[in-house]
Parts: structure tokens; sequence; C-alpha cells
């Protein structure tokens, strides 16, 4: 049952972009499917002996099957163009092998992509059509992709640059964690959670004064039409009287 569970999970794809994160999704795919012992180790699957019993067999199917399926599973995990170069590699890793030193780069590049999106990072600030949500989705995946290359990003980090790039409608905000909390304490879930109540707020606030206004509208509306009316119904009068004059006279 659980197996059947397990073989629901979508197969993560590469095309060759982005390969520690998918490398890293397909680790926990083949843990999951129990699989990655095939990649780690690449064992031999040794020769049954002669009359041989019926646990020898069922360990040697299971580990030669395992050995299958693994390489079927990398294969069906790339896209056309990588498979046709790796297709005549023998064993699952060999496949992982290959594609890890082929799409994963040295430690000084990886050194080098890592220092770039960092200045990336720190030349972020937040727009002002931007909702703290899509602002610090965009600090965040920034900072997950340092994390991929070098593992070293904490929270924290994401926290200060926040703290000090938010725009100043956020300051109440900032001031009521900062008189309540060390700002060292602060989790990045508190302040988004604080950040967030506070966007909200300002929206209603917003609303109210939208809804307010129309029937101030509305009522001046009304005014400026008696007013015209009034004009109106003074001008026929007016009107109505030349008009009996002229036919006096006639």
């Amino acid at each position: 049952m659980a197996e059947s569970s397990v073989s629901q999970f979508t197969i993560p794809m590469f095309n060759g972009d982005n390969y520690q994160l998918w490398a890293a999704r397909m680790t926990s795919y083949l843990e999951a499917m129990d699989l990655w012992e095939a990649v780690e180790e690449d064992y031999v699957v040794p020769q049954l002996p002669e009359n041989p019993t019926m646990a020898q067999i069922k360990v040697h199917k299971e580990k030669t099957s395992r050995k299958s399926k693994v390489k079927a599973t990398l294969f069906a995990a790339i896209s056309t163009t990588i498979f046709i170069r790796i297709m005549c590699l023998k064993t699952g890793k060999e496949v992982w092998d290959y594609l890890k030193e082929e799409y994963e780069g040295d430690e000084r590049i990886r050194g080098m992509q890592a220092l770039n999106l960092i200045r990336e990072f720190e030349m972020q600030r937040m727009k002002e059509s931007e909702s703290i949500k899509e602002y610090s989705d965009r600090l965040l995946d920034i900072g997950n992709k340092v994390r991929l290359l070098v593992s070293m990003f904490s929270d924290s980090r994401v926290v200060e640059k926040i703290l000090v790039t938010v725009p100043e409608r956020y300051e109440t905000s900032i001031t009521t964690l900062e008189n309540t909390r060390e700002l060292s304490e602060i989790t990045l879930a508190e302040l988004l959670n604080s950040l967030h109540a506070r966007e909200q707020c300002r929206l209603m606030r917003h609303e109210h004064v939208v809804e307010g206004a129309l029937p101030a509208k509305h009522r001046d509306e009304r005014k400026q039409k008696k007013k015209n009316d009034k004009k109106s119904s003074s001008t026929s009068v007016v009107e109505d009287f030349v008009n009996n004059q002229n036919q006096t006279k006639v």
C-alpha cells in the first residue's frame, strides 16, 4: 500500500537548468522509492549459487531490480537532449555521476555563482506597488538559490534585509517589534506576519475611506442636479413671459 502511494509522486524533471534544485528533489524521490542505495553504492549483484535458497533468490532479485529501476528512473527524469548524451551509460550511478560532473560545476564556479546571487540580493528594494509577500518571496527565491550552491544563507539575513528596505508605511510595525523583542530574535515568520497584518489594516482603512467618499459624491451630484433643475425651471418661466408679451403686441 505504501509503495503504491509513493509511486504516485511525480518524477522531478531535469532539462539542464537549476541542477542543484533538481538533484535535491531527485535524491529525496529516490530515497522514497528505496532506490538511493543503487546510486550511492553502485553495488555488484553476485551470481546465485547452485541450489539457491528462496531467501537468496529474493535478495538477488531485489538488488537486480533496484539497479534497473534507478537507471530507468533517471532516464525518465531527463530531457531527450540530455538522454541522447548518456543513453550508453550502464548503471544509475554512472548516470548520476555524469550529470553531477557536467552540471554542478566545481567549488570555485559555485562560489562565484553564489557571490553574484548575494550581490543581487543586496541590491533588492521593495517597490511601492509590491505587497510584503511579493517582496519577501523575491528575497527568499534568491536566498534559496544561494543555499543550493553553498548551504550558507540564514533566514536572519532576509529578516535584516526586510527591516532596512521596506517603505515607511511599515515603520510602526517595525518599531513595535523593536520595542518588544531583540532584533536578533525576530523570526522571519514573525516579521512577515506583523508586516502583513499592518498591510491588511492599511488596505481596510483605504477601502473604508473610498466607501465613505461615494455617498458624499452622490450627495454632491444630487445637489447639483437640483440646482440645475431649479435654474432650468427659472429660465423656462422667463421664456414663457417673453413669449406672452410678444403675442400681446401682435
